[in-house]
């Protein structure tokens, strides 16, 4: 873990409501595809907790959505500008388990985490298969990102305004021997309930300081509470246990 200062290389919108931010600086503490960053942001106590989309060499990749004051201003900042960036949070994806075609499913800004893991997997030469959902066709982003590192892509829209009408789970393929996925809760229920395989899920959880001090994202797994922070926000199948 390293709090460091990094510098604004871009800052562009790819939908409405979602942006892309491409930052340099120190990423030696991020090992892992799933792992997140935590930004300060002047004004506002709490860090702002996002994913990493990417890292490559000293180039940090964020996919944010806008929902409220942090990410508003993150969303207003211009290349040129600083952040400090706390890194190397959470411990990722472990791609041991992937097999040969490992399938990965994003849901909304669950997709961003995915695209690291699939550069990760399709440089091990894995037949990575991604589904992504959204709500409508103006939600969607990073379609061809995924297809130009060589993986199979579908996107399902709920309304149907956009590829396949439905949800992730109604686009599963027929063959494929581990699931990654990462999004809302309702989905990551729903993927739980039909996968075929054993699986790596990522939650979304509200979080406080963002490395396990104040226990303000634990969740209970069959070995006890878990904080997502810290000892997530990756979590096998087997160990999860679904809240009533």
């Amino acid at each position: 873990m390293k709090d460091s200062l990094f510098s604004i290389t871009s800052n562009r919108p790819l939908t409405a409501a979602v942006f892309e931010m491409r930052l340099s600086g120190d990423t030696s503490d991020i090992t892992a595809a799933g792992q997140f960053v935590n930004i300060r942001l002047d004004g506002l106590y709490l860090r702002r907790p996002i994913s990493v989309c990417s890292v490559d060499g000293s180039e940090l990749t964020l996919v944010y959505k806008v929902v409220g004051k942090g990410t508003e201003k993150m969303s207003e900042m211009k290349p040129g500008q600083t952040l400090q960036v706390l890194t190397g949070l959470g411990n990722g994806y472990d791609l041991m388990t992937a097999g040969e075609k490992p399938l990965l499913l994003g849901g909304g800004v669950g997709v961003p985490p995915l695209y690291e893991l699939a550069k990760r997997l399709g440089a091990e030469n894995r037949e990575v298969c991604v589904v992504l959902g959204f709500n409508t066709a103006d939600e969607v982003f990073y379609e061809e990102e995924f297809r130009s590192l060589g993986c199979s892509v579908t996107v399902a829209t709920a309304d149907g305004s956009y590829g396949e009408k439905g949800f992730v789970t109604d686009c599963l393929p027929q063959d494929y021997t581990y699931v990654y996925t990462c999004g809302p809760e309702p989905m990551l229920r729903a993927v739980y309930g039909c996968i075929r395989t054993s699986g790596q899920f990522s939650f979304e959880e509200r979080m406080g300081c963002g490395f396990g001090a104040c226990m303000g994202c634990s969740c209970k797994t069959v070995t006890g509470y878990k904080r997502i922070c810290r000892d997530g926000p990756v979590l096998r199948k087997e160990e999860i246990l679904w809240a009533d």
